[in-house]
């Protein structure tokens, strides 16, 4: 199939803008690459210390030539997701010494739960979490030891930082192994019905908390299509773990035997063999395009719009928000899965999931299925299914017919004409918008600010009676350079109640809402931000908003001489000192504006200068003439 013109006119705008940083960065993977297999570079005393506790695997780490992997952890028995990798260190060993090679888990990285963490003050260290993620799985790898990475993460920004890490070792072979989600609980529309109406004062905790438990009752993700599940699917979209492996259900025979075949295919992959295929090769512009299509095609999270700018960064790749917007009006939506539908992910996988979705996209010219992955046959090899046949892996055609049209459909009869996302542009800046979810009536809402700085405000003015009818609130000083970026999902259930009871309400922030982002219409990831001299510190208590989704559109309706004249507006939000947040002040300082991936860490290859910084003029409102001249009033 022809590739689609759209798809191929923004990689090829990709490439261009890349061609500086892309080349610089294969360059350096061709230099790590040229200095031989790792171990060998190591002195004697080196070397004994690295295998010194290895057991039975030192005969053959003291070997010039037998492979070593090394496992990057994200484990901890908090984290649902995570829970199942406590074993799965071992599951590696022993697959990697059958077949005459080695594994040592290399380190570990930090995994916070933004579930457990929404609407308090560790939700502030949450985004900044991935620049650490991506740090320490450089400090990991930085022993040399290893000519391939297992990587074992799942969630939100684990999945990001572990690819970011990764990055920056791109001469080495990487496979990503992901845990699977927990069987299906209570369904999650009961869940978000009840969570309103706590937020009515109709239920008590004690139904709430039943509820939630019903909800997240196991070991594995969540089953909702936020943003931990956006990462595996994006994972396949790039062809950087085995097809098919995203949703299989933790401690099944299949899941493990998926494990240790990610493990076999890993050691196949080095440098030692010849099939050598390092991850920094794999990531082109090909597969960040990939990932883009397979987000906007499902629904997926908005967090992605931010995170997978800083992934493409770190091959030297430039990915904008103006390339996923083009993409999304080009792609349509063919899954529907909650929040942008009733079924849960395992519903989803029983439909025809990622296999279907692929096929459909790559037949229709709308995904690049030419692109080299860790397996070979490239993306046609990602609409097989993986099955157990007399005890052993397996691989059959997916399904030519989806299983369940509520739930995932062919692009000839897809959900939408057009993906999940829309870049809105205006006075305010630049923001985006997920409607996937949003039923069409409310893509388009005129009304008055209500105007914030601390999200908590919001429950205490409707507490107050003192609401407006219909209005638009505006969370301001929630951006990565103000508090380091949370999410703002605690505010979901309250804005979804009142558009339940006939209101019309939205938001606009520069912060996040979340990957599991819904009904409400929400501009979110405002830029430039409040903290930067965004326009959005300029709106006051009242001001009409028009936010269209259609238009893509975001403007305040204030007369131009007015508008010019107002100062900003301090932040009257609590300082934040407590729970470790004084230890990301530098992270706050250093952070990028959010549609340059809000890294507070350097990305990538350097500047020619020999550093590395953002571009300033992105900050200033890049390619968007009207954010610099206000809108005038018409119907104010």
């Amino acid at each position: 199939m022809t590739l689609h013109p759209h798809l191929h006119e923004v990689t090829e705008r990709i490439r261009q803008r890349s061609a500086d940083s892309r080349r610089a960065y294969l360059e350096g993977i061709e230099a790590a690459h040229r200095e031989g297999p790792n171990r060998t570079r190591l002195s004697c005393g080196n070397l004994a210390h690295a295998f010194a506790a290895s057991g039975p695997d030192k005969g053959r780490l003291r070997a010039d030539a037998t492979p070593n992997l090394g496992i990057i952890n994200a484990y901890n028995d908090m984290l649902s997701a995570h829970q199942p990798f406590e074993h799965y260190p071992e599951i590696v060993r022993r697959a990697a010494r059958e077949l005459g090679a080695t594994a040592q888990v290399a380190g570990g990285v930090p995994a916070m739960c933004d579930g457990v963490t929404q609407g308090r003050p560790g939700m502030e260290l949450s985004l900044f979490s991935r620049d650490n993620i991506a740090q320490a799985t450089a400090i990991s790898l930085s022993h040399d030891m290893f000519d391939a990475a297992l990587y074992l993460g799942v969630c939100d920004k684990i999945v990001p930082g572990l690819l970011i890490g990764a990055l920056a070792f791109g001469h080495l072979p990487a496979m990503f192994v992901p845990a699977g989600p927990m069987t299906p609980g209570i369904p999650n529309k009961q869940k978000a019905e009840v969570r309103e109406r706590y937020a009515a004062g109709e239920a008590t905790r004690e139904e709430l908390l039943e509820v939630e438990a019903a909800s997240y009752h196991a070991a594995g993700t969540c089953t909702f299509y936020g943003t931990a599940n956006s990462n595996q699917v994006l994972l396949e979209a790039m062809g950087l773990q085995l097809p098919g492996a995203s949703f299989v259900n933790p401690g099944t025979p299949l899941r493990d035997a998926l494990t240790r075949a990610a493990t076999e295919r890993a050691l196949r992959i080095t440098a030692l063999g010849n099939d050598y295929r390092p991850i920094g090769q794999l990531i082109d512009e090909r597969a960040i395009v990939n990932a883009m299509v397979a987000l906007m095609a499902t629904g997926g999270s908005t967090n992605h719009t931010i995170h997978w700018i800083a992934v493409a960064r770190a091959a030297g790749i430039m990915l904008t928000w103006d390339d996923m917007d083009q993409l999304s009006q080009t792609v349509p939506l063919l899954a529907r899965v909650y929040p942008n539908g009733e079924a849960d992910v395992n519903r989803f996988a029983a439909a025809g999931g990622t296999q279907f979705v692929f096929r459909e996209l790559i037949d229709a010219g709308l995904m690049h299925g030419d692109i080299a992955t860790v397996v070979p046959g490239g993306m046609r090899a990602y609409c097989d299914e993986p099955r157990l046949a007399d005890g052993k892996l397996d691989y059959s055609p997916g399904i030519e017919k989806s299983a369940d049209e509520a739930v995932v459909r062919p692009v000839g009869d897809a959900f939408d004409p057009h993906g999940g996302l829309r870049l809105l542009r205006g006075n305010l800046g630049r923001s985006l918008i997920k409607i996937s979810a949003v039923k069409p009536e409310y893509h388009r809402i005129e009304a008055p600010a209500v105007v914030i700085d601390d999200p908590r405000a919001l429950n205490k003015l409707h507490a107050a009676g003192v609401l407006p009818q219909d209005f638009i609130a505006v969370v301001r000083y929630q951006g990565p350079r103000a508090n380091g970026m949370p999410e703002l999902h605690s505010l979901a259930p309250l804005l979804g109640l009142l558009q339940n009871q006939g209101r019309r309400v939205a938001l606009v922030t520069d912060g996040r809402l979340s990957g599991a982002s819904g009904k409400i219409p929400a501009a979110i990831h405002l830029t430039p931000e409040a903290a930067r001299g965004g326009p959005i510190g300029k709106l006051r208590e009242g001001d009409m908003i028009r936010l269209d989704a259609a238009a893509g559109t975001l403007e305040v309706l204030v007369d131009a001489d007015e508008w010019n004249a107002r100062a900003h507006a301090s932040n009257t939000a609590p300082a934040a000192h407590d729970l470790g947040r004084n230890l990301f002040a530098w992270n706050r300082n250093l952070v990028t504006p959010a549609d340059q991936g809000a890294l507070s860490i350097s990305c990538g290859p350097p500047t020619p200068e020999g550093g590395w910084e953002y571009d300033a003029e992105y900050e200033l409102g890049h390619d968007h003439a009207a954010a610099a001249a206000p809108h005038e009033a018409k119907d104010a």
